[in-house]
């Protein structure tokens, strides 16, 4: 593996190397590796400072903000308090004023005491101890060497860290599954515990020493956790179980919780009680000397050890999964199980996990149940996606307040209490406006980076309220800053009060019929809001409204309009308006004959249009750069009429060691899909098929990024490539995606592109990279396609 080391975060120390109980299913013991016989029974003095010393000088190097040691064993606290408090003492002085120092010990609890515990809460040492459940489930397997059980024992434990002084040093249960027990007995009897979480494992076992399976069922481990899930949900989850969680999260596009699920490069090393630096400690259950590097903490740094080949092998992301693992749609949130779960003679680790049929089912599984949350309702109600997207402009106004900090002075609290006081009511139409968010993020970034004039620009709240309550009807005068002698209300057009040299305030009120304005030193001025311009009077004229087809600002006035990555066109004359008005009308005839239901949701969504350019600009080979109406400009593929490619080729793959992307792109920068949801850019054509087929794709690409910005449909785009039969060569998923999403409506307006659709349609079904709310949305466009056929097969 290339690229550079991935550091470690996690130290493993054995303190101990021997234990007080006989567990016949521990990986130190009882399974392949039998090094333990062979360490030091406690740490010695010397590899205590040398470890303290190698994880500062890695902490130091790699400027990490934390670090993680677990004592461990063995039992560690059979290395006794005197030890223990030594191993503390040089890990916290070697770590001060390097890294923040995260203390945990891992124990079976039978020796833990007030003695202990204060020796812990001196230091924050949080103790996470194992316990299998009750106390039939437990002593299945945790008992003494003579047989006897230690059930009471770990429970006495437990009620000791329950108690109110040592409360907060309560880490956690870490139970391993056996089929044998009762999973809902075993959840119940861990959660009874209240604590702060629950660590469910998988049995070690490998291909050459597989899992028990009494029963032969391939999916038995995975029947066992969703039979927890099950229980686990019902009570509300309020006790959190990490597997649970992980899986949760990575089907909704986040980062795995776990080392023994996912995709995300292992960042942990062991130290033995000799000083020996080795892998993972779960790789003894592969192979006798499985996690040695021939390593230790006296002559070898970490990186040293990061550098290993072993260490490597488990920090390739996907590209570190078997051939098998990567064509698998679940492979980002399993990542191929534990790696220690691949291995089998003689291929080693490149094989998929001996569990992988139980993950699948168990990650199918918890889907299935868990949808109503994963799946944001935006994804598949229309009303929840347009009131999450104002949602988001409600919250860029309110970092709009924060980044000002008083900077605004009176003028901007006044408005801002004026916001706080029509928030609910008249606010809401003007946040709605898309161009408002073009404004609110133009204003962030350029507070952000400091332009001359950035808070100047966020002083344009009043004329967004002003707006608000003269479209309301609202007769609240509000003082709004005019600049050039022009006065600006958003949504409503744009009035001369003063020279081209004239700045100023002026008051701005509804009146019954339009408004009112008086500036100082003028006459008050009344202006009627009837869609006819006016002396020094230009308003936002509307197209349709007539004949089925919704009524829509046609905004060639807004300041911020200008975000659709083509130039926009100046002020329309009242002709060329009227024949916007005329095609206009004529092209929602056609959608509404041969597209019906979409019309009608697009006639609930879109609020403006905005004309643009009509020549559109090239690419350097060329190309046309034909205008995206949702806010991008694409070079048209000349050997299909649909297609659109990206301006610069075909991205590069993605490094798989790099962290996943979210399925959402990046809105917050000015000119990117700047603009709310509602607004299109178009230049506009002679015929009104083109310009129906325009407002479509248009809406389809402006829905579809509105999505994502609400729902991660996809993680880690670009780590796979998919065929796109609409071009040569492939594409990531977010492109394929986004063409599907177009064609599949279109479909109406070009039927032979429903067989590219579909073949798209199949591909996506399986593409690892989809979330839960991605494959709802691409499940979406497959029952609407069986609909369309089985329309068109009665007809």
């Amino acid at each position: 593996m290339t690229g550079p080391l991935v550091p470690f975060r996690e130290i493993v120390l054995k303190v101990h190397s021997r234990c007080d109980l006989a567990c016949d299913h521990c990986y130190i013991y009882e399974h392949a590796d039998h090094s333990w016989r062979t360490r030091p029974k406690a740490i010695t003095d010397e590899a205590i400072s040398w470890t303290a010393l190698r994880l500062a000088e890695h902490a130091k190097s790699h400027a990490l903000p934390s670090v993680s040691v677990i004592l461990h064993g063995g039992e560690p606290l059979l290395a006794g308090p005197a030890r223990l408090r030594r191993v503390c003492e040089e890990l916290t002085a070697a770590l001060d004023g390097v890294a923040e120092l995260d203390l945990r010990v891992h124990t079976n609890g039978l020796q833990l005491s007030p003695r202990y515990l204060d020796l812990f809460d001196e230091f924050g040492v949080r103790v996470g101890i194992s316990l299998d459940g009750d106390r039939a489930a437990n002593d299945r397997h945790r008992r003494f060497a003579d047989g006897r059980t230690s059930h009471p024992l770990v429970l006495r434990a437990v009620e000791l860290l329950r108690e109110e002084r040592y409360r907060h040093l309560y880490l956690g249960l870490l139970c391993t599954v056996d089929l044998a027990n009762d999973p809902v007995a075993v959840h119940d009897a861990l959660v009874a515990l209240a604590p702060p979480r629950i660590d469910f494992l998988l049995p070690h076992a490998t291909w050459d020493t597989p899992p028990a399976r009494p029963d032969s069922s391939p999916t038995a481990y995975a029947d066992w956790l969703l039979a927890v899930f099950d229980r686990w949900s019902a009570g509300g989850g309020t006790v959190p179980v990490r597997l649970f969680e992980s899986v949760l999260s990575t089907l909704a596009g986040g980062p795995s919780l776990t080392e023994s699920l996912g995709l995300a490069p292992a960042d942990l090393v062991v130290v033995e009680t000799d000083g020996a630096l080795e892998q993972v400690d779960s790789l003894k259950s592969a192979y006798d000397g499985a996690a040695a590097t021939g390593f230790d903490v006296f002559t070898h740094t970490l990186d040293e050890v990061a550098a290993h080949p072993g260490v490597r092998a488990r920090q390739r992301g996907l590209a570190g999964v078997s051939g098998t693992c990567r064509r698998c749609p679940v492979v980002r949130s399993c990542g191929g199980g534990l790696y220690t779960h691949r291995y089998r003679a003689p291929d080693g680790f490149d094989n998929p996990s001996v569990y992988c049929a139980d993950l699948e089912a168990l990650i199918h599984g918890v889907e299935k149940r868990a949808a109503g949350a994963l799946v944001p309702p935006a994804v598949t109600d229309p009303g929840a996606l347009l009131a999450e997207q104002h949602e988001l402009t409600r919250a860029l106004l309110a970092s709009l307040h924060r980044e000002l900090d008083g900077r605004g002075g009176a003028v901007w609290e006044r408005a801002w209490r004026l916001a706080v006081a029509l928030d609910g009511g008249p606010l809401d139409g003007i946040l709605a406006h898309p161009y408002t968010r073009t404004w609110l993020h133009h204003t962030l970034a350029a507070l952000a980076e400091g332009r001359p004039g950035a808070v100047a620009g966020a002083l344009a709240l009043p004329s967004y309220l002003a707006a608000a309550l003269v479209t309301a009807g609202e007769r609240t005068p509000v003082a709004v800053g005019y600049a050039h002698g022009l006065l600006r209300l958003p949504t409503l057009g744009e009035l001369d009060v003063g020279g081209p040299a004239e700045s100023g305030e002026a008051e701005v009120r509804a009146v019954a019929g339009g408004f009112a304005v008086t500036a100082a030193g003028r006459a008050p001025r009344r202006v009627a809001l009837d869609g006819r311009p006016a002396e020094g009077w230009r308003p936002v004229r509307l197209v349709g409204g007539r004949d089925g087809a919704p009524p829509l600002r046609l905004d060639d006035l807004d300041p911020h309009r200008d975000c659709f990555g083509v130039p926009v066109r100046p002020r329309l004359s009242e002709r060329e308006s009227a024949e916007w008005d005329r095609r206009f009308t004529a092209a929602w005839a056609l959608l509404r004959r041969y597209a019906p239901d979409q019309a009608a949701e697009a006639a609930g969504a879109l609020t403006t249009l905005t004309p643009l350019a009509p020549e559109p600009p090239r690419d350097p080979a060329g190309t046309p750069m034909l205008p995206d109406p949702a806010g991008t400009p694409l070079p048209r593929d000349p050997a299909d009429p649909l297609a659109l490619r990206h301006p610069a080729g075909t991205p590069a793959p993605r490094d798989p060691a790099e962290p996943p992307l979210s399925g959402r792109p990046p809105t917050h920068a000015p000119g990117v899909r700047g603009h709310g949801y509602g607004a299109l850019g178009i230049a506009l054509p002679p015929a009104p098929r083109e310009l129906a087929m325009l407002l479509l794709r248009g809406f389809r690409r402006a829905k579809l990024n509105a999505l994502l910005e609400v729902s991660d449909l996809y993680a880690q785009d670009g780590w796979w490539r998919h065929p796109a039969p609409w071009q040569e060569g492939e594409v990531p998923v977010s492109g394929l995606l986004a063409g599907l999403w177009e064609r599949a409506g279109l479909t109406a307006f070009d039927p032979e592109g429903a067989d590219r659709a579909r073949r798209a349609l199949t591909a996506l079904a399986s593409a690892p990279e989809l979330t839960a709310a991605g494959r709802r949305l691409v499940a979406g466009l497959g029952r609407e396609d069986a609909a369309r056929v089985e329309e068109r097969d009665h007809d």
